[in-house]
């Protein structure tokens, strides 16, 4: 079978374009190839977090991978810091990496912005999260356009490794969604829906009671013309909309365009929040259920021990074949 890796940070709360963008897509991957979810708390620490919110994050993000449908008897949940691994081999990595192509990341000239108090963590974090990817002998990692460049980082690491001091590491491939892998804010359509935007209507988050999604898209923004077509580029707002329900329901697009003709805005709005509370409805009452019976932590000591053995056997070659003498 083929081995996917995919790893989030436990950093705010997971909205719809989280779900509709990852944990949606990772549920019939467990059908199709060796998974492994992994929450990745040390790259949260890059900027700094309160250590209790980030503890609790931790096992929140967990048992919504569960809450989602998850199986841990078909796939390896665990946290990234329960597996020493990840920080040898992100060293190892970092000795074969470049100052000037981690210089180049854009997400590190957003964050870091110039600043000199900006982290070395944050600087080198993208090859944590190449050895992240390699050390599982990863074939697919699926990932948002966004992260594109990050993972042509590990494929370029990987293969100059394996140049350099043979073949070790498999070379990944991307897993890009075609469909609702770009869910845009209900308050600016023109940018995707985000954990750190500034106001809450910018999204759905997983937890959000009923009545709170109905009052988010009450005020999701649209346009001044009254007509509901599918024209991203121009009608931004609407057309989030229609991806959003087509995504919750299972209708395509054009069957919505097609019913929801003469129809007003407000109809479409709140069909789309019914839409929305009918799928989270079932994976809240699965996440309280995960939450309060001890499951969460049970599946991720399970799934740290499964990642150190796969990764170890990795790790082991990697430094025999960069010299480092073998353990007693």
């Amino acid at each position: 079978m083929k081995r996917v890796f995919s790893g989030m940070q436990p950093t705010g709360n997971l909205h719809l374009g989280n779900y509709i963008g990852a944990l949606k897509q990772f549920i019939p991957l467990q059908e199709e190839a060796e998974c492994f979810f992994c929450v990745v708390d040390l790259h949260a620490l890059t900027i700094p977090r309160d250590p209790e919110d980030l503890r609790k994050k931790t096992l929140e993000l967990a048992g919504l991978y569960l809450a989602a449908g998850l199986d841990p008897d078909k796939s390896t949940l665990f946290v990234q810091s329960h597996n020493p691994a990840h920080s040898e081999g992100a060293w190892l990595l970092q000795c074969v990496a470049r100052m000037g192509e981690l210089g180049r990341m854009t997400q590190f000239k957003d964050k870091g912005k110039g600043s000199e108090s900006a982290t070395a963590g944050l600087f080198t974090y993208p090859v944590l999260q190449a050895a992240d990817i390699l050390l599982y002998d990863t074939d697919i990692v699926p990932i948002g356009e966004d992260q594109k460049q990050h993972l042509e980082l590990s494929r370029d690491l990987a293969e100059r490794f394996n140049r350099q001091y043979g073949k070790v590491f498999t070379v990944p491939e991307p897993k890009i969604g075609k469909t609702g892998a770009r869910v845009m804010g209900l308050d600016n359509p023109n940018k995707k829906m985000s954990k750190s935007a500034d106001s809450s209507f910018n999204r759905i988050e997983l937890l959000d009671d009923p009545d709170t999604i109905v009052k988010k898209f009450k005020r999701a923004v649209t346009d001044s013309e009254n007509e509901i077509r599918y024209d991203p580029q121009n009608k931004p707002g609407i057309s989030n909309l229609l991806d959003i329900y087509s995504e919750m329901s299972g209708e395509s697009v054009d069957s919505l365009v097609e019913r929801y003709q003469g129809k007003g805005y407000g109809h479409l709005k709140l069909d789309t929040a019914d839409a929305v509370i009918q799928v989270l409805k079932p994976l809240q009452d699965r996440y309280r259920d995960v939450m309060e019976s001890g499951e969460v932590k049970r599946v991720l000591a399970q799934g740290a021990e499964r990642a150190r053995e796969v990764s170890g056997n990795t790790l082991q070659k990697v430094q025999e074949a960069m010299g480092l003498v073998p353990r007693g």
